[in-house]
């Protein structure tokens, strides 16, 4: 097999873990609709529906994005620096060890017995396998990172001096961010969660385990995000036809996205004890600093569609809009991506205000934010990225380019449809993390057509999903005389970049202000509880 062969079969083994992984969440999520809504009460069933929704959780937000940041990052490493993946038999025992752990966690939570949503919060706790399987899955990951972080060194030493492909230094931004992400939910899992299940302790500081899952909860927003924004700069506009508005601009908005989304995480602890309200006023500035460069990204994005529209005729202020391709994959996964970013990212702001976070976080507004983010904004663009890979990865040309179109727009559609009902269910006191409502007023009775809507919506998506992977599919498996010869072709800034700065060309110095900035955020907050002991925690907060 040679080198091309090897690499491209890397990369697709890892995104049909991820798409396989998907479709299997997405079935579940249309159950929880159906199942929470009342209406079936054949369905009722509070242990089966968390079991659902705690391994939908776990599917769709460990083992799609991992696979498919893996698969994609190695891609993208390859083609972009034109040199082999570094250790290809390491890489493929990464791939084997998240597939062991996913397989080893899937056990307790099909059985019900991990039903703690995708959340590591005691003093609910899980079956120790779960935990091991979710270790090994998060081990298998680092070896990514590090096979990343390894060959961008390489480039590096074997081309001084010269600029860093973008694509390649936002891959390795999320490498470096995954890993310090990563860390926190680590050692809670390490020397709280599996010693606690296994029995080897009675008791552990549920605070310490909740403030050591902070560390992990919101940058692991970004670390799924990433593949997305990459997707922007890097791919859109020369789909589109245009050229990148700014490959610097690019570089500071990955740069802020991984040095600010990490120290950030006490947004999702307002309403805990633990940590001192100035601690919580740190961590909320942060979470609106991290906005910066999204709306930047937006800015960069528009530009860029700009560009190519009026180089496709566009004329007047919004002339270009008309002339943009819109029946290609990228650039409409792109348009539909970023107003699904825009009311999400609003969500976003009211959850990082203290106030108005206070009255929602608690409600239907949250999944139907966090769903906006993730499942509208970022899944979309894994659509994209895929459909855009699948003809090079499988040497075929797409199976059907309406049927992508048709498929791209129905998710749109169908994610606007469940989460409006969400957000508004929200605002009328619907309680979130609970199967179902058993009393009934007229309050409760006035969520009844928004339910409605939500199945509607889930099952819109639904079918969605299924056209996704039959198209993916029938890529790969139709037989077909005809070879796609196409190579993944990286977008080149309006203005060359002929030299950068270090700082804009290596992640070395990032590294080092994460590790300070962690320190002044995380680095008190956790040490107090090594010496300030809740009654009945034991020594050490272990």
């Amino acid at each position: 097999m040679t080198n091309d062969a090897a690499e491209r079969k890397l990369a697709l083994s890892h995104l049909w873990v991820a798409f396989i992984a998907f479709i299997l969440a997405c079935f579940m999520g249309e159950y929880q609709v159906l199942e929470r809504s009342g209406f079936i009460s054949a369905m009722d069933s509070p242990t089966v529906y968390f079991a659902s929704v705690s391994t939908h959780g776990v599917l769709m937000a460990f083992v799609l994005t991992s696979f498919f940041i893996m698969g994609s990052g190695y891609y993208i490493a390859v083609t972009s620096l034109k040199q082999a993946v570094w250790n290809r038999t390491l890489a493929w025992g990464g791939f084997w060890l998240a597939v062991a752990g996913t397989v080893i966690a899937a056990v307790p939570l099909l059985t019900g017995r991990a039903s703690v949503l995708y959340t590591f919060y005691p003093p609910i706790v899980a079956h120790a396998a779960f935990y091991i399987g979710a270790t090994l899955l998060v081990a298998g990951s680092w070896v990514w990172c590090a096979i990343m972080l390894l060959m961008l060194r390489q480039w590096k030493m074997a081309h001084p001096g010269q600029v860093v492909p973008l694509a390649m230094f936002a891959t390795a931004m999320n490498a470096l961010l995954w890993l310090w992400a990563s860390a926190g939910v680590a050692l809670e899992i390490l020397f709280q969660l599996i010693p606690l299940s296994l029995g080897w302790t009675d008791t552990i500081d549920p605070g310490l385990a909740r403030t050591l899952f902070a560390w992990t909860l919101h940058p692991i927003v970004y670390f799924w995000l990433i593949p997305a924004y990459t997707a922007f700069y890097v791919f859109l506009p020369k789909q589109a036809g245009g050229y990148l508005f700014s490959d610097e601009m690019a570089r500071l908005a990955f740069i802020v996205l991984a040095v600010f989304a990490l120290p950030i995480g006490f947004h999702h602890l307002y309403m805990d004890p633990e940590q001192a309200s100035g601690w919580k006023l740190l961590h909320g500035v942060g979470t609106f600093v991290v906005a910066l460069p999204t709306l930047v990204t937006g800015f960069a994005v528009l530009a860029s569609l700009e560009i190519a529209g009026n180089l496709r005729g566009g004329k007047g202020l919004f002339g270009w809009i008309g002339c943009l391709p819109w029946t290609n994959t990228m650039v409409l996964s792109v348009i539909l991506s970023l107003l699904m970013l825009i009311f999400g990212g609003f969500g976003g702001i009211v959850n990082a205000s203290y106030a108005m976070n206070a009255m929602v976080h608690n409600t239907a507004w949250v999944p139907g934010h966090f769903h906006l983010i993730f499942a509208g904004t970022t899944v979309i663009m894994y659509f994209a990225i895929a459909y855009y890979f699948w003809p090079m990865l499988v040497k075929k040309p797409l199976y059907s380019n309406a049927l992508a179109l048709l498929q791209l727009w129905l998710w749109f559609i169908g994610m606007s449809i469940l989460t409006t009902p969400w957000h508004v269910l929200g605002l009328l006191g619907q309680p979130r993390r609970v199967s179902g409502v058993v009393y009934n007023n007229l309050l409760t009775l006035s969520w009844k057509p928004y339910e409605l809507m939500m199945i509607l919506g889930g099952l819109i998506l639904l079918g969605s999903a299924c056209l996704f992977i039959y198209n993916l599919a029938k890529t790969q498996l139709h037989p077909t005389q005809e070879v796609f010869a196409g190579e993944i072709e990286y977008a080149e800034p309006m203005h060359a970049v002929a030299s950068l700065p270090e700082w804009l060309n290596d992640i070395t110095l990032w590294n080092k202000v994460i590790a300070v900035l962690m320190a002044i955020s995380f680095g008190y907050p956790i040490l107090q509880f090594f010496f300030i002991h809740a009654p009945g925690a034991s020594p050490w907060g272990f």
